[in-house]
């Protein structure tokens, strides 16, 4: 078992797309690097894991930057290392929450419009990633029973990760004014 997990626990907890963002207990894995990456490796690869080994999976703000058949692919690579009644949590930009800002502000370039919809991400490598797809709740929700995953609903990343828990699924406009609009759709499945 990998350093930072503690021997003790028999909890295998992925956090994949990590980026910068470092959650206790869980394996994490990337493309870039960083001190807390346990495996470089893109979120579609988990061949390091056997077939349904872990407990839990969380990614926030990677799945959009496959098309919607590929993210079968990934999703259906995801279910595969999950135990039974294991939880997947993703968490991916809201088309609706985008066209809400929008439709409030009335201005494409204001925030939590063109970053959410086509995203920017540069890879170690020079590589830049863009996002290939946006999600509803209902096509979320449709690509999740499709791959398998069961008792889907939204999910409180803080009330999973704690008060102090910060990342794109806590993304709001106005920015951290829980009173605007949440720009990220969090759902969790079951295997």
């Amino acid at each position: 078992m990998l350093k930072r997990i503690k021997k003790d626990s028999n909890k295998l907890n992925l956090h994949l797309g990590c980026g910068e963002k470092f959650i206790e207990g869980h394996i994490h894995i990337d493309l870039n690097n960083f001190s807390h990456i346990d495996y470089k490796s893109n979120v579609d690869n988990l061949s390091m894991f056997e077939d349904n080994s872990v407990d839990s999976i969380y990614c926030s703000h990677t799945l959009e930057y496959f098309n919607q058949e590929d993210a079968k692919k990934v999703l259906s690579e995801w279910y595969r290392v999950l135990k039974k009644k294991g939880i997947l949590r993703v968490a991916v930009p809201n088309f609706t929450s985008i066209i809400d800002v929008y439709l409030k502000t009335k201005d494409i370039n204001s925030r939590g419009v063109l970053g959410p919809l086509y995203g920017k991400w540069k890879s170690d490598d020079g590589n830049h990633f863009y996002h290939k797809t946006v999600y509803d709740l209902k096509s979320l929700t449709d690509l999740l029973e499709e791959t398998g995953f069961n008792n889907i609903k939204k999910f409180e990343p803080t009330e999973v990760f704690g008060e102090k828990f910060d990342d794109y699924s806590l993304a709001y406009i106005p920015h951290k004014d829980k009173e605007g609009i949440l720009i990220s759709l969090n759902l969790e499945g079951e295997k």
